[in-house]
Formats: C-alpha cells, sequence, structure tokens
C-alpha cells in the first residue's frame, strides 16, 4: 500500500510498504480521510526533538472503515464507519483511568501518527479501544473532527465556567481549529463571539460562521475588543488563542476580564508572562490539550446533528506533501483533508 512517510527531519516522502495485520486487540481501517494538522509540521520540521521513532505514517485525524479485526476484538464488524481517537496514553495513571488519555501522566503524548503509524495511508491498524463509530457522518467531516472539532471543544469545555449568557469569547485565529470553535461556541452556548485574524477572508468566514464581530489581529485590535467589552477590570470573560504568538498572548492578556480565563491552544511559540499586575485578578490560564474521547463522541454528534461542519478543502494521497505546503504558507481556508 501507499503510505506518506516521515523519514528524517524536514523529509517526508510517498513510499510503497506493506498492508499493516491487525495485532491482538487491533483492528485494520480502510482509510477514508485523514486531516493535515498545522502541528504535523512541527513533526516535519524535528521529529527527533519530539522523541518520535523514525519512519513512520503521518495522519492522526482519521476516519475510515473496519477492514479487518485481530484476535479478542468485539462490538466492531467489516464495513463499520469509525473515528480514531488518535491519542494513546499509559491506560494506568489516575488520568489514563479516569478516561483523560490527554492528560497521561506516565508518557508524553503519541498515539496514532504522533510516532506510530498514522492514516496517511491507505490502511491502518489501530487498537479498538481507540474507535468511535460515525453513523452516517461523512468521513471528510469526521476526520478534521478527532482533532480540529475535539481540540476546540475541549478548551471550551474547560473554560465554560465562564461561557454565560451575556458573555463574551474571543477568539483568536479562524483557521483550521478557529473555524470549528466559532461554531461549537454557536452550537452550544450563547456567549458574544469576537474573532480576531490576520486575513480578511478569515474575517469573513468567521461572521459567516456566527461571530458577530470580526477584527483585524493587529496593534489595535485590544483597543476595538475594549471598545465591545469596557475597561478594565472587566473584559472578556474567555480568549481563546488559537495562535499562539507573544503579539496574540499579549492581545489576550489585555482583554481578559478579572476572573476570566485564557486559553493557549495555538503552537506559535510565543511566551504569556504569569505574575502580579500581569494578568488581572483570579484570571486563569489554561494549557488544553486534545480532549478525552468521551468528548470526541459529543463532538461527533453535533457533526452528526448538522450543528458543525468542518470547511476542508480535500488532497489525493499523491498530493500530501503539496497539502503540507500550503498549510505551512497558511493560504488554505478551512482544513486540509487526504483522501487516500
Amino acid at each position: 500500500m501507499r503510505a506518506f512517510r516521515v523519514t528524517g527531519p524536514h523529509t517526508a516522502t510517498l513510499e510503497d510498504v506493506p498492508t499493516p495485520e491487525p495485532l491482538a486487540g487491533e483492528v485494520r481501517l480502510r482509510v477514508g480521510a485523514a486531516g493535515a494538522c498545522h502541528s504535523d509540521l512541527h513533526i516535519l520540521d524535528d521529529p527527533n526533538a519530539l522523541g518520535m521513532p523514525m519512519p513512520f505514517t503521518l495522519g492522526h485525524e482519521i476516519a475510515g472503515w473496519v477492514d479487518a479485526t485481530g484476535p479478542g476484538v468485539t462490538g466492531f464488524s467489516v464495513g463499520d464507519a469509525v473515528a480514531v481517537y488518535g491519542i494513546i496514553g499509559c491506560g494506568t495513571c489516575a488520568s489514563c483511568l479516569a478516561g483523560r488519555d490527554n492528560e497521561c501522566r506516565r508518557v508524553p503524548p503519541s498515539g496514532v501518527g504522533l510516532g506510530r503509524d498514522g492514516g496517511m495511508a491507505e490502511f491502518v491498524s489501530v487498537p479498538a479501544r481507540q474507535l468511535v463509530p460515525i453513523g452516517s457522518l461523512d468521513v471528510t467531516q469526521a476526520a478534521p473532527l478527532t482533532d480540529a472539532g475535539l481540540t476546540p471543544y475541549h478548551a471550551i469545555t474547560i473554560t465554560s465556567r465562564n461561557l454565560v449568557p451575556g458573555s463574551t469569547c474571543v477568539v483568536i485565529g479562524v483557521g483550521g481549529l478557529g473555524h470549528m470553535a466559532i461554531q461549537i461556541l454557536r452550537a452550544t452556548t450563547a456567549t458574544r463571539i469576537v474573532a480576531l485574524d490576520t486575513r480578511h477572508e478569515a474575517l469573513a468566514l468567521a461572521r459567516d460562521l456566527g461571530a458577530e464581530h470580526a477584527f483585524l489581529s493587529d496593534a489595535d485590535a485590544a483597543g476595538r475588543i475594549r471598545d465591545l467589552v469596557g475597561p478594565a477590570p472587566g473584559g472578556a470573560e474567555v480568549v481563546l488563542d488559537f495562535v499562539g504568538s507573544t503579539p496574540t498572548l499579549e492581545i489576550a492578556r489585555s482583554v481578559v476580564m478579572a476572573g476570566g480565563d485564557v486559553g493557549i491552544v495555538g503552537l506559535a511559540g510565543g511566551t504569556l508572562p504569569v505574575s502580579f499586575g500581569m494578568l488581572p485578578m483570579e484570571a486563569r490560564v489554561s494549557i488544553p490539550f486534545w480532549g478525552t474521547k468521551a468528548e470526541l463522541a459529543e463532538v461527533l454528534a453535533l457533526g452528526q446533528s448538522g450543528r458543525i461542519t468542518a470547511h476542508v478543502e480535500t488532497f489525493r494521497l499523491a498530493d500530501a506533501a503539496g497539502a503540507y505546503d500550503r498549510l505551512r504558507r497558511g493560504d488554505l481556508r478551512g482544513r486540509a483533508v487526504i483522501i487516500p
């Protein structure tokens, strides 16, 4: 079969590899769709720094159909449509036992497409416990929802104490995750949504998806938001930063209210000073990571109901390298999805 594999720093190629045979407790999937995530760029740039053994197949956002089951697998039949919960924890720490593999206390972040062979291939074998049925949801929708939908859903869940009617939530970055965050906020809360981005087309998309306000992310952005939410110590109840650069974190710090929440989701490598006077009193800063399998089931239910829709651009497996080039340039509108 063909697979798009990381073979070294800055090197990924389409290769012919053996079709995997599912081991005990595993299921082999015929891959229907695999999302290209911005975090994959960090893997491509330096897999050694992340401790990921090479070579391996990229793709941690996966949906497809059961093709074969390994020994001991029950509950799944050939042809079942499923999505993959990509993160794999140790399975024995307190967090994993509570279903929070994304908070595993014993192993660094790893899983399907994160060191273990992922879904940018014609077939992939995964532990059966990682599968979530998707019903009639199209695989090109289900695949990006496993991360681009799940991660903002988790970020919204852990800041939900402040997402009450009459509140304001600032979404910084209307990309693959940010455009899902706006929809999830609209579907699950009554908060006022303010979107920021550097691209006019992204701001237009934000308005189309339900943001009441959409501003350019520039030197005047914090002032525009302050005009809406009033002076400190008031402000926005929640700020979700899907960029994570120092300038965007400065905006977040400048507009969050006392007792508010700042969720740092983006991986741009910025810093946010945390000390008295640098943030409002009682403000809480979190670094949401992916989400739980139970939350993934909820995200897929939102997708099945039609209340959220991933905006995707599809690519053939042979064009996977080009999809990542587009992702790196920032000229995708939504999520790149590879169709093996």
